[in-house]
């Protein structure tokens, strides 16, 4: 078999981890799978990348520590030393005084012990989840998607299992601001049924996290083929929701105890939701 040629033509592979992130993003569909593989792991898991070794990192992954090796050779680093680097390096640049404070919440939660422990842990997977949001929202993206959203006749919400309090909140919300919305429940199974109805002058958001609900991507695709535009809140640019949407925000929920936090999606809705009213009433 020969070898892999470096996907970057320029040979001059990123050296921080936002142009590294756009770059697996933009080329992973074309990687063999196993380098794919490892593509949507690092991306999904900037973390791992960062605190692990060869040999961790390929178990969590799934691969063999070779692949690891030759997936970074193939998007242009000298090794997988050098292209951990863009992951570390990640880590010293951001948010050192909130992490700071994170370590003091938890030092306080074990002090406590019992209910309030659980309190201050939940509450500081609420705290993560939100700083993370400020810090990664792209305000042109929040602005398109509010635009989008405020000129549509009907705005369909579809969310299931973890995702529906949010799409059911944004029904709620969007009604007592008198935007004309239908939450696309499933209730009885009628989702397809519900979701006919969208069309060209309408728009959609698609709420789903992993695991993505399958009726919730196969509704969206059906909202989408009657031409309404889509706003996506998933959790990775390798969601099947990405693919489909014309605005589409990632939210990366913190989790305690392997409960993820939802505060994070509950404020993006906030936000759009006041955004949609408001553009209706300037315009």
């Amino acid at each position: 078999m020969a070898k892999a040629e470096p996907i970057d033509e320029l040979g001059t592979p990123p050296r921080d981890f936002a142009g590294l992130r756009n770059l697996l993003i933009d080329r992973h569909q074309t990687l063999p799978k196993r380098l794919s593989q490892v593509a949507r792991f690092a991306v999904a898991h900037p973390d791992e990348m960062a605190f692990g070794t060869a040999a961790s990192i390929a178990e969590q992954a799934d691969v063999q520590p070779s692949t690891l090796v030759r997936f970074a050779q193939t998007i242009g680093y000298q090794g997988f030393s050098d292209l951990q680097e863009i992951f570390r390096s990640r880590l010293r640049d951001r948010w050192p005084d909130y992490e700071e404070r994170l370590q003091t919440l938890e030092h306080q939660s074990r002090e406590r012990g019992g209910v309030p422990g659980l309190l201050d842990g939940f509450a500081e997977a609420g705290v993560t989840s939100l700083m993370r949001l400020r810090d990664s929202i792209d305000a042109t993206q929040l602005e398109k998607a509010a635009k989008l959203l405020a000129a549509a006749d009907t705005v369909y919400l579809l969310g299931q299992r973890r995702a529906f309090p949010i799409a059911s909140y944004m029904a709620y919300a969007l009604g007592k601001l008198g935007v004309r919305c239908i939450l696309v429940d499933n209730v009885g199974t009628l989702g397809q049924e519900q979701a006919a109805f969208a069309g060209s002058k309408d728009a959609v958001i698609s709420i789903s996290f992993t695991p993505y609900t399958p009726a919730t991507i196969e509704l969206t695709k059906l909202c989408v083929a009657g031409g309404a535009p889509l706003v996506a809140i998933t959790d990775s640019p390798f969601s099947p929701l990405t693919e489909l949407a014309n605005v589409w925000f990632e939210v990366v929920e913190a989790d305690f105890a392997a409960f993820r936090s939802l505060s994070a999606s509950f404020c993006l809705a906030m936000a759009l939701s006041v955004s949609i009213a408001e553009k209706r009433r300037g315009s």
